[in-house]
């Protein structure tokens, strides 16, 4: 069905039933995309709340949920998938998360050194500077 939407030109015309297939299918991928993301939220909430994790595995569960959660909006929301046609959105997104992932780090490693940097050592007992 993806192909065949992707295979005709523009200006071909389409039969109402054909239309309306799309229309459906596209629909069901979306609802099934918002179901998933919203059990995946209920689940984050729950896995937060419940002494059945260990307490440092908390963080750990969060974050494979987190990574979960990405992937349902990449697929279901963004439709990024493994199609030829979608590499230069496969392209964009990883130039994206380089740029995030350099932005963070690099933020973070600014406040590392000046937290070590900024403020002199204090040398003495301090008052008679």
């Amino acid at each position: 069905m993806d192909s065949d939407r992707h295979g005709r030109a523009p200006g071909d015309e389409t039969t109402p039933e054909t239309a309306r297939e799309e229309t459906r299918a596209g629909l069901q991928a979306y609802l099934t995309g918002l179901g998933l993301a919203g059990l995946l939220t209920a689940i984050s909430f729950w896995v937060a709340r419940t002494p059945l994790l260990w307490g440092p595995g908390v963080a750990v569960g969060l974050a494979v949920l987190a990574i979960a959660q990405m992937g349902v909006h990449l697929v279901f929301f963004l439709h990024i998938t493994t199609a030829p046609d979608n590499t230069n959105n496969v392209l964009a997104l990883a130039f994206g998360v380089l740029i995030v992932g350099l932005v963070v780090a690099g933020s973070l490693w600014i406040m590392m050194h000046l937290n070590a940097n900024v403020m002199p050592p204090m040398v003495g007992g301090g008052a008679g500077m």
